[in-house]
């Protein structure tokens, strides 16, 4: 089987607009939760988000072009941008045929939400026939990758998998099988979300999913704690370039990991609870490492998708403990500082892998304070300060209402 490494990488989130300001800022142990500023939400139970800061579109694309592109989509591009430099590539180095091998898969859970809101808003106070002619293409969650393509002139698999908040990491575990079936020698994968609006908080309050701290935002998203009630939803983007070893090696790419296991499973229990035995999170834990050929004693830190709700975060643990046994890799919850991602988190969270593997260096859990009873007290779980460590291989797991999951198995680089 064909050898795929990361050569690039690209982030928009609430801790920062680059790769760098978001690994500093997850290193820093630091909050983005704060107040909503997108929309009025005082008449919401939960009043707070992790929102992207002083993101300007322009820097990226032309100012009419704003209007042709919901927010989802722009966080989308601005990140493949970034991703695309940092993997010091140029497309138009390539003949049309190379570019055929050269694709994008971008996840997304809910697209345009934003679209839809506004527009179907003018929908009801007009006469009912009064909508944008970009209504439809900002909205659909294909968009954002079909726009990538289209800004870099890739003719290779081009499609948008939605797997709700399981959609970036199931991006990046398609176009994996899709270099390592030799159907592309790169790819471009990620996913985006901007899912910040008077729907997607009152539809998830309504779902009692969301922490509802609006006393004190920073410290709400509190994954394995005692007193968590809720996950706190964020925005953002992630993107990876996927490259075939040999070519990358050829072009003398800079070389960030390599993705070397994934698994996908279904829970098959509930539309938006998790099994108390973690029965998906253990089947696509134990394909990625089947695939990958490793033990479960080679695993040294899992990021996990620890959303902060009673029922996902100790389900996870359970299928963790079930699969690693007696072997302690060091557990971290991430979204305790980006907040969720949804369908953007798998990403965020393989960049942050990717990094961790990198500089050698465990992200902290923030806002843990009291572990639950539910969560074993033998686990290695980062609390509060990163630790350095000498890692070598690093899992990524996400979950989505459906009973979605994903995992992907990231290494060290060597040659």
């Amino acid at each position: 089987m064909r050898r795929v490494v990361i050569t690039g990488l690209g982030a928009i989130t609430p801790l920062g607009n680059s790769v760098k300001e978001l690994w500093e800022n997850i290193v820093a142990g630091k909050s983005s939760a704060a107040p909503i500023t997108k929309f009025d939400a005082t008449k919401f139970k939960t009043r707070f988000a992790c929102e992207v800061k002083n993101f300007h579109g322009e820097k990226y694309f032309e100012k009419k072009d704003i209007r042709k592109y919901d927010l989802f989509s722009q966080y989308a591009i601005a990140a493949a941008e970034e991703a695309v430099q940092s993997a010091q590539i140029e497309f138009s180095a390539y003949s049309e045929e190379e570019k055929a091998d050269i694709g994008v898969i971008w996840g997304s859970g809910n697209g345009g939400i934003s679209t839809f809101e506004e527009q179907v808003g003018l929908l009801y106070q007009g006469d009912g026939t009064k909508f944008s002619p970009f209504f439809v293409p900002k909205k659909i969650e294909d968009i954002a990758a079909g726009i990538i393509s289209i800004r870099y002139q890739l003719y290779g698999p081009n499609y948008c998998p939605v797997s709700a908040c399981a959609s970036s990491n199931t991006a990046i575990i398609n176009a994996f099988d899709t270099i390592r079936a030799g159907k592309a020698f790169m790819m471009i994968a990620g996913g985006s979300e901007a899912p910040i609006t008077a729907s997607s908080i009152g539809g998830f309050n309504a779902a009692q999913a969301l922490s509802k701290r609006n006393d004190d935002p920073a410290s709400a998203s509190r994954p394995f704690d005692k007193s968590r009630d809720g996950f706190v939803l964020g925005e953002g983007a992630g993107a990876l370039i996927l490259e075939e070893y040999e070519h990358a090696i050829k072009r003398n790419a800079p070389i960030y990991a390599e993705l070397v296991g994934t698994g996908q499973a279904a829970d098959a229990f509930h539309l938006t609870g998790t099994p108390r035995d973690g029965r998906g999170a253990k089947l696509s834990m134990r394909k990625a490492l089947t695939e990958a050929g490793v033990q479960p004693e080679d695993v040294d830190y899992i990021n996990a998708h620890a959303t902060s709700t009673p029922v996902g975060d100790a389900s996870e643990v359970v299928a963790i403990q079930t699969v690693f046994g007696n072997n302690r890799p060091y557990i971290s919850g991430t979204k305790s500082m980006t907040g969720h991602l949804l369908g953007g988190a798998g990403a965020v969270e393989a960049i942050i892998c990717v990094m961790a593997l990198r500089h050698g260096v465990v992200p902290p859990t923030i806002n843990t304070r009291e572990l639950d009873e539910a969560i074993p007290a033998n686990l290695n779980i980062v609390l509060g300060q990163p630790v350095a460590a000498g890692i070598q291989y690093a899992l990524n797991n996400t979950f989505g209402f459906g009973g979605h999951t994903a995992t992907t198995l990231f290494k060290k680089f060597e040659e």
